[in-house]
């Protein structure tokens, strides 16, 4: 096992753990809990943290990781403030940071796909909280610092499946958008993917999304018709009468070929192992 303490900020959470999975065999890795006790509490690699009430700091200073990896959730004013004092403890320490992003951070603009070094700008209050986090890491040192940003994540036990599967069970029609044009990623892909990054001590910015582009529509009726024995009910919604993207592709910085990932593999692969 490999030294580097890695310690996952929201390591409860979906893609949190997902990351603890697909990292601890390989890293002494930590992760944080806030709500979900009764799972963590007895784990010796996992600590309560909540950021409405606990600094950071003293927790950093504890652990004293190598990479912390950022997949916090919740309130936006705490979420701020604890990334201002991990960027103040980064600063003086042998640290890096890597910040889970989104495609949000550019969803003011809809004409084009999203590549790396583009200039963001949001119109929704989540994509400029993104914004504001992302800003603040690229005030670090380079090499200090990953972003990564995702598009719409999916998986067997995913919110987002999930979601679909009981909006199949209950029979009420499921949203979809007709000109919205998306890539898209699945949770062990990703993981595997921000594990490679680590392995090869990278920094700077990546998207990790599918390769190709998908209009939501078409994606959510190929993963409904993939579950099977429903007659699915489909909403349409048109929130323009042109098509518009939503969608974060690599163009600087790639991952070698057996790491990129289609949308279409993901339908066939990863949505159900």
């Amino acid at each position: 096992m490999d030294t580097k303490k890695i310690l996952i900020l929201g390591g409860s959470g979906f893609l949190g753990n997902a990351l603890y999975k697909e990292l601890c065999p390989y890293f002494d890795t930590y992760g944080t809990y806030c709500s979900a006790r009764r799972s963590f509490e007895d784990n010796q690699k996992f600590f309560r943290y909540d950021m409405q009430e606990d600094d950071i700091v003293p927790l950093l200073e504890k652990i004293r990781p190598k990479l912390i990896i950022s997949a916090l959730r919740g309130d936006f004013a705490s979420q701020i403030q604890a990334h201002q004092h991990m960027m103040e403890y980064i600063e003086k320490n042998d640290c890096q940071i890597y910040f889970i992003s989104s495609a949000n951070v550019f969803d003011a603009y809809s004409k084009f796909p999203s590549y790396e070094y583009d200039k963001t700008l949001s119109l929704s209050v989540f994509g400029r909280l993104k914004i504001k986090i992302e800003n603040m890491l690229l005030r670090l040192p380079k090499e200090k610092m990953g972003i990564i940003r995702v598009p719409m994540v999916f998986g067997n036990s995913s919110p987002r499946i999930k979601e679909l599967k009981t909006t199949l069970m209950n029979h009420e029609p499921i949203e979809v958008f007709p000109n919205l044009i998306i890539n898209v990623t699945n949770y062990d892909k990703l993981t595997q993917q921000i594990h490679y990054l680590i392995n090869r001590n990278k920094s700077g910015i990546y998207h990790l999304g599918s390769t190709d582009l998908v209009h939501h529509e078409d994606f959510i009726k190929d993963i409904v018709k993939k579950l099977g024995l429903f007659n699915p009910i489909f909403k349409r919604v048109f929130t323009t009468n042109e098509d518009r993207f939503l969608a974060v592709l690599p163009k600087s910085n790639t991952l070698p070929k057996n790491l990129q990932v289609s949308y279409q593999d993901i339908i066939d692969h990863h949505i159900f192992s």
